[in-house]
């Protein structure tokens, strides 16, 4: 008599959960736009965050980014100043031709991380919308904060 209360927490419980996983991005994408990686092209495809690093995968191939390689991480409407004067070895420029130039929306992560000798990066297209539950997963388990652009108005 004492469980009866039990068979209806399980089902809060469980209803909570599968609530929950609709609300999640099922498949956030992710577009390759620019980097020094052998990926020539733009492409669209996944992020997936491991133990050790994360991982960008698309069907034109993929990269693997050891967290512990990570200098910088930016996420903001456009690719920083700072990126651009640092004249990195571009396979793939990202664009800057963009339909959004100008917008106050956050939309690329750029990731520079170090790798055989040189510094590296990657330039991530993604909505705000798909980004945002990654954010505190990347700053907690690579030890680093996601730059990310605030565009708050203060009175």
């Amino acid at each position: 008599m004492t469980r009866n209360w039990m068979v209806p927490l399980t089902a809060l419980i469980i209803a909570a959960g599968t609530t929950y996983s609709r609300e999640s991005p099922q498949n956030p994408q992710f577009k390759y736009t620019g980097g020094t990686e052998n990926i020539k092209d733009t492409c669209t495809g996944s992020l997936e965050l491991g133990a050790s690093a994360l991982t960008f995968r698309c069907p034109r191939g993929s990269v693997a980014v050891p967290y512990s390689s990570i200098t910088l991480m930016e996420y903001r409407p456009d690719v920083s100043r700072k990126i651009w004067k640092m004249k990195l070895k571009w396979k793939l420029r990202p664009s800057l031709n963009s339909p959004l130039k100008g917008s106050k929306r956050n939309r690329y992560f750029t990731i520079l991380y170090a790798g055989q000798e040189t510094t590296r990066a990657m330039v991530l297209e993604v909505s705000p919308e798909a980004m945002r539950p990654y954010l505190a997963e990347i700053d907690l388990k690579s030890g680093k904060r996601v730059e990310v652009k605030s565009f708050e108005e203060y009175d």
